[in-house]
């Protein structure tokens, strides 16, 4: 049998630098790493994460990689002890290019189980073969077993953070039939899915039935940034779309809000894991979600979707590393460090959303928006929330926006042209596309120009490297942290961050968004102590 190529599977000297680069990682048990890549030990047959807490084995008996459906192709088994699946996943997916990297991107979306191999393969513009050979060279592995690695791993994260019943799990994780659930877990993990199940910390799970919420935590990398997070979309939340929770001070302290999904509307609340609370990850990294769909097997792409919303998958020492190296940018970063990009649920929604924001305050563009969605939204089942509304889709608006709209006939004109071509397909925009692609496309547009093209890049293609240098917003928040005022110099000043310049695009927002929230805050706390006195 011929095994998948290896990720050290490099020729000469660039294979042992990389090789000796990763031996040096996992020696150090450095969990910066986790889920970069895994190391397969030959002697066991297992594979491990970077930090595993086993003993080191010899250098020359392992071999890594850089996926784990790699890992799984060449005969090995997930570590029991610490579970390489229970990691974020690479940020290497967010900066790659290339058609490897694109279908990836997709893979994690859903569209294998959606549309199959040949839906993959025809969104990236190869066939079937060559999208196959194409991610066997560079990944290891093909799109059905990066598809079935998903799966494993949204099926680990069901058995051990709720009490689904195991046959609900199976279907919530993707797969078409219990028995191929049950055979894919017992390959993956060497365990049943019920002796899975078992190995879970102790503590009552957390059983849907108890409040009508699936509980699943999300890792990521130390240090994350929640709390900024959590008030970026506060302060662009729509009412009946999306909704915020804040504690006795008016501190933001839960994000959710509708979408749709293939199967269906769904709905989900993000937060801060909270201590005590069992299956909600509390104590490490990352965000506790609580989860309502319409189909269970729409639960995978909920939990991509959220993780790009969050930008869960970022390696955050990398990004503080590079911005910290200009001095003035070091006292920002050292102030927020991990600071994270806001992603996108919903491509076409950002789209709209940033024609309709062009120009105006945030305020003002969320009158705008909220009108859109009051008017055109589409309700949803009261049981998954009372009085809630979907953001209306691209046919609604191309039929139905002139009757909302307001504002100058040329930016009106724009939206419904944008509307009309997402609705019948001549215009594309989702994660799938290179960034080239989608700023080509967009700006082919009469009416979008670069600021608009390049903020849906870096709100849907999640790229890490967009500076938006153009955007008042952000030329006034650089120079409150001493970096030039002036587009072009700015701009100049930015390429010291790259890669990473859309983190500097955030750290540049991140006074105005600080000023806002403080505001909410105080306007929150005052409603509470005047209802209180009432």
């Amino acid at each position: 049998m011929t095994h998948p190529a290896p990720y050290d599977a490099d020729p000469g000297q660039q294979r042992d630098e990389l090789h000796a680069e990763r031996y040096r990682a996992v020696a150090s048990r450095d969990a910066r790493f986790d889920g970069q890549f895994v190391t397969a030990v030959h002697s066991t047959g297992i594979y491990c994460r970077p930090s595993c807490p086993a003993r080191t084995p010899r250098t020359e008996g392992v071999t890594f990689y850089r996926t784990s459906a790699a890992a799984h192709l060449a005969g090995f088994r997930a570590c029991k002890r610490c579970l390489p699946e229970a990691t974020p996943g690479s940020p290497e997916w967010d900066l790659r290019e290339d058609v490897a990297g694109r279908a990836v991107r997709l893979v994690l979306d859903g569209v294998v189980e959606r549309e199959g191999v040949p839906g993959l393969a025809a969104r990236v513009g190869y066939s079937e073969r060559q999208l196959n050979r194409i991610m066997t060279e560079e990944l290891g592995a093909g799109p059905k077993a990066l598809s079935r690695a998903h799966r494993a791993q949204t099926a680990r994260t069901l058995l051990t953070s709720s009490d689904l019943p195991v046959a609900d799990v199976a279907f919530a994780a993707g797969f078409a039939s219990v028995r191929q659930f049950n055979d894919t877990v017992r390959e993956v993990f060497a365990l049943t899915p019920t002796e899975l199940r078992a190995r879970r910390a102790p503590g009552p799970g957390l059983r849907p039935a108890d409040d009508g919420w699936l509980h699943v935590h999300l890792p990521a990398r130390a240090p994350f940034d929640l709390q900024g997070l959590l008030d970026w979309h506060a302060l662009h939340a729509l009412p009946r779309l999306e909704h915020v929770e804040r504690d006795g001070t008016g501190r933001v302290t839960a994000y959710g809000r509708l979408l749709t999904l293939p199967g269906g509307p769904a709905r989900f609340t993000a937060s801060a894991p909270v201590p005590g609370t069992a299956g909600s990850g509390a104590g490490r990294a990352g965000v506790a979600l609580r989860v309502r769909l319409t189909s269970l097997s729409d639960l995978p792409t909920l939990v991509a979707r959220v993780r790009a919303l969050f930008d869960l998958d970022a390696d955050p020492e990398a990004v503080d590393a590079v911005l910290a190296a200009d001095p003035l940018l070091a006292p920002a970063v050292a102030r927020v460090p991990g600071i994270r990009l806001p992603g996108a649920v919903d491509a076409h929604e950002v789209v709209f959303r940033t024609l309709i924001g062009q120009q105006v305050s945030v305020a003002a563009a969320r009158t705008a928006q909220t009108r859109l969605v009051a008017a055109l939204g589409e309700p949803v089942d009261p049981a998954l929330a009372a009085d809630g509304l979907l953001f209306p889709t691209a046919a609604t608006i191309a039929a139905r926006g002139h009757e909302v709209l307001r504002g100058p006939a040329a930016r009106v004109d724009t939206i419904l042209r944008v509307a009309g071509m997402l609705a019948d397909g001549s215009l594309v925009v989702d994660a799938g596309q290179s960034l080239a692609d989608l700023r080509a496309g967009l700006l082919a547009v009469k009416g979008i120009g670069p600021w608009t093209a390049d903020y849906v890049a870096l709100r849907v293609r999640h790229h890490p490297d967009v500076f938006l240098h153009s955007d008042l917003a952000v030329r006034n928040g650089a120079q409150e942290l001493g970096l030039p005022g002036g587009a072009r110099e700015l701009s100049l000043r930015s390429e010291q961050t790259a890669p990473w310049r859309s983190y500097l695009t955030m750290h540049c927002w991140r006074p105005i968004v600080d000023r806002a929230s403080a505001a909410a805050e105080a306007a929150a706390a005052t409603t509470t102590h005047q209802e209180d006195e009432r």
